[in-house]
Order: C-alpha cells, then sequence, then structure tokens
C-alpha cells in the first residue's frame, strides 16, 4: 500500500503564544494524498531547522556541490529581532517556500522527512487556550458579531448574533480568520464590529493618487455603489476598505469592487484570493438582514460622488491647475501615466 504524501501547504496566518515563553507561531493547512487536511502549527525557527536538515539529506538538490543544481528552495534565517512587519513579510516567504516543497521531485517531495514533519502533532490538535496562558493575556481584537453567520465551507464558523470573537488574522479580501470559544474559521468582516466604536482606526485614509491594478476576474455590479469590470482590465485602486470591497476607479468612473478579484499590475503579488479559501467576495454590510450594532452611530462612508470629486480635486491640485480636456499639461492619474509610456 502506498504512504500517504503531502501534496498541498497552505498557509492561514500567524498566531501568539504565551507558554513557555511568548512566541509566534505559523497556522499551515496540510492537504494530504488520501484527501485528509489537517490544520498544524509551527514556528518560524522550528521550519528553518527542517530545511536545513532537508538541504543536508539533498546536497544536490541543495545546490551544495554545484549552485546550478540547486532545486530546494531557499528560507532565510530566523532574525534576533522579531517585528510585526517582519511576520508579515514572512508570511509570502514561507507560502511560496511550503508551495514550492510540494512541488518538488517525488523522492524529496515525498519523502520521510517532510512528511514527517507535516504530520499531525498532540500540541496541534490541542494547542494552547487562550485562557491558559501564564505570563498574561494574548492580545488578539475582540470584535462583536452584529448578525447570524452561516457557514458554508468546513473552512468557515457559524456565528450568532451578540458572539464575540478573537480576530487572528485581518486578511485585505474581507474575510477574518477568528476563534470563538474552541472554534476557529473564516468570518466575513462585514458580519462583525470592534467593541470600542465604529471608527475603525486600521482602516487606511484614501489615496486618490491611486495603485495600479489588474482585475483576475470579472464582477457585475449588484449594488449601485459598485462598479462592474471585464477580465483584465487595468483600474486606480483609492481606498483599501477592511471589509473586502475597495473603491477603485476606472477613468471618470469610481465603485465598490471585491479586492479578492484584483492583484498588483506589477505582478508582484498573487490575488488575495489565495488567503483565505473563499472562492467568493464577502457579503456587504448592506445586504446583511437584521445586522443589530451595540453603536448608536456608524461609521461614515464616502459616496461615490465624493470619491470621483476628491480625485478630481486632487490631481487638480497635484497639477497646479484645473484639467483642461485639451491640455497635455493636465494633471495625470498613473492609468493614464502608463498608458502614455506604453505608447
Amino acid at each position: 500500500m502506498e504512504e500517504i504524501y503531502v501534496r498541498h501547504v497552505e498557509l492561514l496566518g500567524f498566531e501568539k503564544r504565551f507558554f513557555p515563553s511568548q512566541h509566534y507561531v505559523y497556522m499551515l493547512m496540510v492537504k494530504w494524498s488520501d484527501l485528509g487536511e489537517k490544520l498544524i502549527y509551527r514556528t518560524y525557527p522550528e521550519i528553518h531547522t527542517f530545511h536545513k536538515s532537508l538541504k543536508e539529506m539533498f546536497p544536490i538538490e541543495a545546490g551544495e556541490i554545484d549552485r546550478k543544481d540547486r532545486t530546494i528552495p531557499s528560507l532565510p534565517a530566523p532574525r534576533w529581532v522579531d517585528s510585526q512587519k517582519s511576520r508579515e513579510d514572512r508570511k509570502t516567504t514561507l507560502a511560496e517556500y511550503c508551495q514550492s516543497l510540494v512541488n518538488l521531485p517525488a523522492h524529496i517531495s515525498r519523502c520521510k522527512h517532510l512528511s514527517n514533519f507535516f504530520k499531525v502533532r498532540p500540541e496541534d490538535e490541542n494547542p494552547p487556550a487562550p485562557n491558559t496562558s501564564i505570563s498574561g493575556p494574548i492580545i488578539l481584537d475582540t470584535y462583536r458579531v452584529v448578525a447570524d453567520f452561516e457557514k458554508t465551507t468546513k473552512y468557515e464558523i457559524a456565528l450568532h448574533i451578540g458572539d464575540f470573537v478573537e480576530i487572528v488574522e485581518k486578511n485585505e479580501n474581507g474575510w477574518w480568520f477568528c476563534q470563538c470559544e474552541s472554534k476557529r474559521g473564516w468570518v466575513p468582516a462585514t458580519y462583525l464590529e470592534p467593541l470600542d466604536g465604529p471608527e475603525e482606526t486600521e482602516e487606511p485614509e484614501p489615496n486618490y493618487e491611486g495603485e495600479l491594478y489588474v482585475t483576475n476576474q470579472a464582477y457585475k455590479a449588484e449594488e449601485e455603489d459598485e462598479i462592474s469590470l471585464s477580465f483584465g482590465e487595468t483600474v486606480e485602486v483609492i481606498h483599501k476598505l477592511l471589509d473586502g470591497w475597495w473603491v477603485v476607479r476606472k477613468r471618470d468612473e469610481t465603485g465598490h469592487f471585491p479586492s479578492m478579484y484584483l492583484q498588483k499590475a506589477d505582478g508582484q503579488n498573487e490575488s488575495l484570493r489565495t488567503n483565505p479559501r473563499a472562492q467568493k467576495p464577502p457579503p456587504r454590510r448592506s445586504t446583511i438582514r437584521n445586522a443589530k450594532s451595540i453603536h448608536n452611530k456608524s461609521r461614515k462612508r464616502l459616496s461615490q460622488e465624493a470619491y470621483r470629486k476628491n480625485s478630481r480635486r486632487y490631481l487638480q491640485e497635484r497639477g497646479n491647475r484645473f484639467p483642461d480636456k485639451n491640455s497635455k499639461t493636465s494633471a495625470k492619474s498613473p492609468l493614464q501615466e502608463m498608458k502614455n509610456q506604453s505608447i
């Protein structure tokens, strides 16, 4: 009987632990050849130690004899001083590393050493509960659920209005990884609200200069403030909202568009759909029935008319003049500048 092997590893995020001392673990969803799926937790030093031993086992593929023969992916050594930014940067590095591992030739990707590292350990099935910390509380943002949410995949968790959840990871596509008592899974950010108030300080201000993105899937607007776009269109993102519905600009038109259908125009990042395993955008807050907030005032949202007005004002100020349709010196957006450079 053929021994099972790892066929896919997906990085879900990271989590803070306090026992036996403060450290971080990365959450990895491991898919096996027998179609089994298991969530495991590994520290970065653990992963790097495994990486070094794998190189020792396969010196030719590690490039130790001749660099041109290297097929095993590289992995930076752990830093002595860790930071929030380094952990975020590491997520992309680890995700690419894990994907490269399982795509290696079978004598490496299916070797015993690799399989043993990704096997479930007892501590993976019974991770330390947040309330068992001995050196202090785990610092995770607590949010309240504003409406009942029914899960549609095994990667999500069902929640009821009034439940309190702790946020492990806020994904840009609007699906957040949460924990509620003993349950963990993905939840649309639109079903959650902060306890302190409606003003979410983490949400960035609009950037009317715009960032160039390309649509990787067509979307037809369902609400008045959304925008319909075809596959492969280049747009400017002017406001990255935490609910995953970004405001984009296409010439003089603006509208909300699902961020999971966008990717950087320079091709340096993957689609925002890669994490989590959501195949559809999160619902808009306006479409959630019977949503009840504990706050008297909701967070003010800009209208599309305000976005368009502010965009025109920004471009005018940047050009130090009012734009003239017949003038070649009027201020241009990044999208216009990119088109001019490609001519």
